[in-house]
């Protein structure tokens, strides 16, 4: 616990400068007043108790998000590993990474893609990256970091109201927003060869310190015992073992990783939705080695609906080169585009679905299916 506590004080003294060294006195006042201390934000209005609440160990903002993000082409990026892990999206054409080795230091992006305003978020004790789109209502919000943690989980703030956020679901769950929450913006966490090859004029992040590349949490996706999580972890899986997690048919779900590398391809039907997930490998951890690029490979999984339309519902394997339909033999690739066969130039629906570590995703949704398994604890 120390150790990983004493990497992420080092993470914030590299992201924070004179910020973060403030932090060493702010992190001992803090616990003595507790995580409300300081903040304008109606704590009359929540949807949490308010012990749930606890300080990660630095102030408002002492990890800094970005709010005038830098892009360069991709083609002119050499410091990325084909298999450095990014987060994608593709707005209206306006295709952009964001690498986790810039945002396991930032972990907020405000931006604005294909004309969306967008926040694009990791939580590096939870691996989970979520992108949002930052209106309500009339208002574009401009979202930091609170310093504060639930379930281990980032808790975002807004500057219009102070509202606290939580990163994982989307949810406002103090303050004057309490109960809205932000609309999904589509991502896909993959690999910089992924988006390089589909996007060549895409765009990627550059983060504004200059030097990145080293991972503040060496050997936390390994852990037993998650950072400052209170709970007790769902005993199906390992704490820190990633899965891709979903809501379907307004029923959680999550596949795990090893089941994923296994299988490569898992057709399942959820209520009455018909989805299909995929895996290959490519892309590594940003949460294991110091070096990021030097870390083991995870792999990458996306999930998408396997109905094409009312008249076809595709069902399909892995041929250990790729992916490919039953019905019209076509080839597909990670993103869930035909590539060869009758179905070619075709993209299935992406479903909303993103890797976590399974202990994360099982504290805000314990109710989960796991790999087709109820817990035992919600069970009956």
């Amino acid at each position: 616990m120390s150790r990983i506590f004493a990497k992420r004080t080092i993470a914030l003294l590299i992201a924070g400068g004179a910020i973060a060294l403030a932090a060493f006195g702010w992190f001992s006042d803090s616990m003595m007043a507790g995580p409300t201390a300081g903040w304008k934000t109606d704590f009359s209005k929540s949807i949490i108790d308010l012990d749930e609440v606890i300080s990660g160990g630095v102030p408002r903002d002492g990890i800094p998000p970005i709010d005038n993000p830098r892009f360069q082409p991709v083609a002119s990026v050499y410091h990325l590993s084909a298999n450095s892990p990014v987060v994608a999206i593709n707005v209206d054409g306006d295709a952009r990474a964001y690498p986790l080795e810039v945002l396991t230091r930032h972990e907020i992006v405000n931006d604005v893609a294909g004309g969306i305003p967008v926040a694009v978020t990791f939580c590096p004790l939870c691996n989970s990256a979520l992108v949002y789109d930052r209106r309500v209502d009339s208002e574009t919000l401009r979202f930091g970091v609170s310093g504060n943690l639930r379930n281990s989980d980032l808790i975002m703030w807004d500057d219009a109201t102070e509202s606290w956020w939580q990163q994982l679901t989307g949810y406002a769950i103090v303050g004057e927003h309490t109960g809205r929450r932000l609309e999904f913006v589509k991502s896909q966490m993959i690999s910089f060869a992924v988006f390089r090859e589909r996007y060549p004029a895409g765009r990627v992040l550059q983060g504004p310190l200059g030097a990145y590349g080293r991972n503040p949490y060496a050997g936390y996706d390994s852990s037993a015992d998650p950072f400052l999580f209170r709970g007790a972890p769902d005993d199906r899986l390992h704490a820190t073992e990633r899965v891709l997690g979903a809501e379907v048919a307004e029923r959680p779900v999550a596949y795990s990783y090893p089941r994923l590398r296994r299988a490569r391809v898992i057709n399942d039907r959820v209520g009455d939705v018909d989805i299909v997930v995929f895996w290959q490998s490519g892309a590594v951890s940003a949460l294991d080695q110091s070096d990021i690029d030097s870390s083991r490979d995870v792999g990458m999984a996306l999930m998408f609906e396997r109905r094409l339309d009312k008249r076809q519902t595709l069902s399909f394997f892995h041929d250990g080169g790729g992916f490919i339909d039953y019905e019209t033999g076509s080839r597909w690739n990670i993103l869930g585009e035909a590539t060869e066969g009758p179905l070619a130039g075709t993209t299935l629906r992406q479903a909303h679905a993103a890797t976590h570590f399974w202990f994360a995703w099982a504290a805000f949704h314990p109710a989960t299916l796991l790999d087709g398994q109820a817990s035992k604890r919600t069970a009956g």
